[in-house]
């Protein structure tokens, strides 16, 4: 009897100790994302205006004066 007991109480510590052997599950699934620096605009934007300001200042020489 004391041989049956001793199993049952070493059986149970065994399977109850197994449940908590991997301690607490903690899900860290957060993703780190890299800011963007500030000062990253482009340089299309740049060419873009610099082309329509010299549109606009050089324009044509073209004179199509009539006047005789």
């Amino acid at each position: 009897m004391k041989k049956l007991l001793a199993t049952t109480l070493a059986a149970s510590l065994v399977l109850s100790s197994t449940a908590f052997a991997g301690g607490p599950v903690i899900d860290d699934t957060t993703e780190v994302v890299p800011e963007a620096a500030g000062s990253s605009m482009g340089i299309l934007p740049i060419i873009i205006i610099g082309v329509v300001l010299c549109a606009a200042l050089c324009g044509s020489d073209n004179n199509n004066n009539n006047n005789p």
